[in-house]
This record gives C-alpha cells, sequence and structure tokens, in this order.
C-alpha cells in the first residue's frame, strides 16, 4: 500500500473530521447523565471515550459500505471530490459548535459529497438507490427516536407510578450500563462514516484496489473519534442537557435506552443516522410524555432549522472547497 503526499494529507483531514464528530457529539452521550448527576462529567466522557473506541469492533462495518460505496459513482469519487466534503463537513461543525447547536455529522458529510462529486461529473454520479437508502434513514430515524422516547417514558411513568423519589437512586445506577449501549452504538454509526469516506479515498488514490475497509482505518478512525469525545463539546452538552427542560434520572434513562436501540438497530442494517437528533429528540418524547408543555419547544425548532440547512449548507461549502482544491491542485 503506496501513499502520495496528497493522500497522506487526505487520512489526515479524515482523521480529523472524526476528531471533530466525536467532540461535537460527545454531548449525545454524556449530556443527559451530566445533567441528572448520574455520573461526573470527566468520567462520563472518559467511559463514553472507551466505549466509542470499541464499538466499530464489535458490531462491523456495514454503515462505512454504504457511505463509501453506494452514494456516489466509483468514478466521481476522488480523492479532491471527498476532501472538500471532509472539509465542508469539519467546517460545519466548528460552525455550529461555537454556536452551540446540535446538528448532524451525517448530514454534513452526505450534503458535502452530493455538493463536489455534482461539481465534478454532473448529478449522473450520485447513485440514487443508495442515497435514497440514506437520506431515508436519516430523516426518518429523529421521528423513530421520537415516538420511542416517548412510549418508553409512558411505561416507564407507569411502571414507576406509586414509588418513592428513591427510585432515582436506581435510574442514575442503571446508566452505568445504558450510557455505555449509547456510546457504543454511536461509535459504531458515526465512526464507521469516516472509515467509509477514508476507505474511498484510498481506492481513488490507488492505495487500495478494492473498497474493503483495512483494519488500521477502523482503529485509527475509532480512535480519532474516542479522543474527540474525551475532550467533549461543552457548549453543545449545555444546550442538549439543559435547555429543553430539567432532565431528571428517569428521562435520562428513557432517553439513553431509546437512543441506543434506534441508533444501533439503523449500525447494523448499514444505515448511517445523525446520532446528534435521534437523542434530542428523544429527549424531547421522554419530557412530552410527561407533560406536553414541559419542553421547551423553541429550543427544539432551532435544532430543526439547523437539522433542514445542513445538507444544502455543507453542499454549498463542499462545492467551493472543490473548486479551491482543484485551482490549487489540478487533476
Amino acid at each position: 500500500m503506496r501513499f502520495s503526499p496528497f493522500l497522506v494529507v487526505f487520512v489526515a483531514i479524515a482523521l480529523l473530521f472524526d476528531f471533530l464528530n466525536g467532540f461535537h457529539d460527545s454531548a449525545n452521550t454524556v449530556a443527559t447523565m451530566i445533567s441528572s448527576r448520574a455520573m461526573r462529567p470527566r468520567a462520563a466522557l472518559a467511559l463514553s471515550a472507551l466505549a466509542h473506541l470499541t464499538g466499530p469492533f464489535l458490531f462491523g462495518v456495514a454503515v462505512a459500505t454504504v457511505i463509501g460505496h453506494e452514494v456516489v459513482a466509483e468514478y466521481a469519487a476522488t480523492v479532491p471530490v471527498v476532501l472538500a466534503a471532509l472539509l465542508a463537513a469539519s467546517g460545519w461543525n466548528v460552525l455550529t459548535w461555537l454556536l452551540g447547536i446540535p446538528s448532524s455529522s451525517s448530514h454534513a458529510l452526505v450534503g458535502g459529497l452530493i455538493g463536489a462529486a455534482v461539481l465534478s461529473q454532473g448529478w449522473q454520479a450520485i447513485l440514487l438507490p443508495g442515497l435514497l437508502k440514506v437520506l431515508l434513514t436519516l430523516f426518518i430515524s429523529p421521528l423513530a427516536g421520537l415516538l420511542s422516547g416517548y412510549l418508553l417514558m409512558k411505561v416507564v411513568l407507569f411502571l414507576a407510578r406509586g414509588a418513592t423519589p428513591r427510585i432515582n437512586v436506581f435510574f442514575k445506577r442503571v446508566q452505568f450500563f445504558t450510557a455505555t449501549a449509547l456510546a457504543l452504538s454511536h461509535g459504531t454509526n458515526d465512526a464507521q462514516k469516516t472509515m467509509g469516506i477514508v476507505t474511498m479515498g484510498l481506492v481513488a488514490g490507488g492505495a487500495l484496489s478494492r473498497f474493503t475497509v483495512p483494519v488500521w482505518v477502523i482503529a485509527t478512525s475509532a480512535g480519532a473519534m474516542a479522543l474527540g469525545t474525551a475532550l467533549g463539546g461543552w457548549r453543545i452538552i449545555r444546550t442538549m442537557g439543559t435547555k429543553f427542560y430539567k432532565i431528571r434520572p428517569a428521562h435520562s434513562f428513557v432517553s439513553q435506552v431509546a437512543s441506543a436501540a434506534v441508533i444501533l438497530g439503523a449500525a447494523t442494517a448499514g444505515g448511517p443516522v445523525s446520532t446528534t437528533h435521534i437523542v434530542s429528540t428523544t429527549i424531547l418524547g421522554a419530557g412530552s410524555a410527561e407533560r406536553i408543555n414541559k419542553v421547551r419547544w423553541g429550543v427544539a425548532g432551532h435544532i430543526a432549522v439547523a437539522w433542514l440547512l445542513t445538507i444544502p449548507a455543507a453542499a454549498l461549502l463542499s462545492g467551493l472547497f472543490y473548486l479551491a482544491i482543484v485551482w490549487r491542485y489540478p487533476h
């Protein structure tokens, strides 16, 4: 396996995106646990980082194959196209982190691929069946999160009726296991997106003859996400943990169980999802199950706007990055 200097830079930027993904999305796995005081912040982040590191090794690379092989035609997946997509997704992650808005790294990456590939080869470069699968998964999964959070919270409220406040001790302690399951599912889904992108670039750059995810790509992608998770995106943690409503241990438990189920189910089926939006909607579902006006729906509205803007914004950014790359390094 031979690497050109340009390919080395590409892999480095891909891992930077993965790091930013972990940094940005660490809120997904720890915000409710921290807010409900089930675990101290640094301990929660450390637990989440360890689970992110091991997740991809336990549940396979189906998502990586979809992202890297079924969205953009092979002839259009050149290194400049994939590099532009990564730069656009990373830029969008940084911008939304600065604003404290939980946005989707998955949406940003897909939007980046679309923008650069279309500008490079036209709309025929987009594989519509694969793109449709990705978009359906991305848009349906938050609704599944909202519904599962709502229904599970109703079940918990029914089972816990008449319980004393000491039941909160149970909900706090059990979150060690539910948060670990959520972090494993998040690492399984999100780290694979970078694995798919890196492998796509290695094939395009001639370092691999066919699309097969190498073990070192799995290890470095998982490690980069785990490192980002360990450092934590505190702005978004505050948004998800405090601005929807005052999260109690029961809400945190329900959100983690519902999110892990939806994310892991999608990952094993090869569907890349936005863990940010799934966790956000399970939080909303859990709160609204208790009382509909408990939730600050205005905050949810801001997140929904970011949800709708991410793909077109990332596509536009990616197109600009692609033009800059091919101007500087014509091919």
